[in-house]
């Protein structure tokens, strides 16, 4: 037997604050017989029930979510649907397949839910023309020259843009420089995490608030809530770092904590203040550089905080004082809008390995799992979620074969040295961080 705690930190800060009030579902309180049990209903475990739903059409899909869906990193993101990603450092030749291969798996996650949203008409301020990848510091400028570098020899469309394009564009005299990737898609998440729970097919039952807290061995299996029993033929975790909390990959991966700060709707005078874009997202190329974003409904994000924090949210209290911080990067960044104040605010947890690695595959008999997208889990988690149901129902695809090739996953010492190796290398991120942060 593999047992759970029963807390589940959760709150209601972040993107759903800028929605109106979904209804959840209802908690599960009846014993269950299943072929099929998802654990965990973020994009990995939508997409994952979402496909076994098509490829088991005569058959249900449970799918248990510990909170309300939308809680979790799903609906805590930055809302970044990346086709491409960045490795810091020169490019290695040597890995030049395995850049291709993670692109890939982005790559099919960003048609994958391109597809989807168009499908179900979900209202979540897609926008698909690329974003844009930023330098201000010596550490983020070299890091410009070595990305560009790997975008012209994999051959990905992009745009190099200098300091007075960056300033054209997004308002901000900060940036020295920049590069606007092509692909990509900028999302509100919450509302995206919603329309994909909201418009699964009928034969998946969703039930929020139903955290599973004992696994146990033997066939069919058996899971343990608070509040029922499911015996189920196969199980699939889609719980990213939590995994952990029911035994399964305890050593090998943990939560890291981000936080962010809104503002409040910006009006005409201040829009014009900025520049020619009237939607845009910019992410650092210093790995603990801020990320930013002017979202639809003209507020601008800003995210520049990541700590180990127990795997937890940030407390009132302590949020707070992150938004301190974020409120000096907003006011180096447009100085003509100090007079702004953030409305609202919010932390999320991702999952981070220690090589940076992800994970899918069979754990055990009849258990399966996907998860550790170190922070660009939007497009790889959907691509993984959809790749291990097919693998769980023994189909074969390139996506499959894209998620298999993942590296092994590197050990990590248990706790308390758990906590101090984690506090140490998520703290490394912000080595001469500079103007960046």
């Amino acid at each position: 037997m593999t047992a759970a705690r029963n807390t589940f930190s959760t709150d209601q800060h972040g993107w759903a604050e800028l929605l109106p009030k979904r209804q959840a579902t209802s908690a599960l309180y009846s014993d269950q017989r299943v072929s099929w049990t998802v654990v965990g209903a973020g994009l990995t475990g939508l997409a994952c029930a979402r496909r076994l739903a098509e490829l088991h059409p005569d058959e249900e899909i449970l799918l248990l979510e510990a909170r309300c869906v939308g809680q979790a990193a799903s609906g805590r993101n930055s809302g970044f649907v990346v086709s491409t990603s960045q490795f810091p450092g020169a490019i290695d030749v040597d890995q030049l397949e395995n850049y291709r291969r993670i692109n890939r798996i982005n790559q099919a996650g960003l048609e994958l839910l391109h597809s989807q949203i168009a499908a179900n008409a979900i209202d979540c301020q897609w926008r698909r023309d690329g974003f844009h990848h930023t330098a201000a510091g010596a550490v983020a400028l070299k890091e410009y020259q070595h990305f560009l570098r790997y975008l012209e020899v994999l051959e990905v469309a992009h745009q190099p843009l200098d300091k007075d394009l960056m300033q054209e564009l997004l308002g901000t005299d900060l940036y020295q420089a920049g590069i606007h990737i092509a692909d990509g898609a900028l999302v509100q998440p919450a509302a995206l995490v919603y329309g994909l729970a909201d418009s699964l097919p009928a034969n998946v039952k969703l039930h929020e608030q139903s955290p599973v807290l004992e696994v146990g061995q033997g066939s069919p299996l058996t899971l343990r809530l608070t509040t029922a029993t499911v015996k189920t033929d196969k199980l699939i975790l889609t719980m990213n770092f939590e995994s952990a909390t029911l035994g399964f990959l305890k050593s090998y991966m943990v939560g890291s904590t981000l936080a962010g700060s809104f503002t409040r709707k910006l009006d005409r005078e201040e829009l014009d203040s900025l520049g020619s874009l009237t939607q845009w997202g910019a992410i650092s190329l210093h790995s603990g550089g801020a990320t930013l974003r002017l979202t639809a409904d003209h507020r601008i994000s800003i995210r520049n905080t990541a700590e180990y924090h127990g795997s937890v949210l940030l407390t009132d209290g302590e949020l707070a004082k992150r938004q301190t911080i974020h409120r000096a990067a907003f006011d180096k960044r447009f100085p003509k809008l100090t007079h702004v104040p953030f409305e609202f605010g919010w932390s999320g947890v991702e999952g981070i390995s220690r090589n940076g690695t992800n994970f899918f595959g069979r754990q055990r008999t009849n258990v399966y799992l996907a998860g550790g997208y170190n922070g660009s889990g939007v497009s790889r988690g959907t691509a993984f979620g959809t790749a291990i149901a097919d693998y769980a129902s023994g189909e074969t695809s390139p996506t499959v074969s894209n998620c298999l090739a993942s590296a092994p996953a590197a050990w990590m010492p248990p706790r308390p040295l758990l906590d101090i190796a984690a506090f140490f290398k998520v703290r490394s991120r912000f080595k001469e961080v500079g103007l960046d942060r």
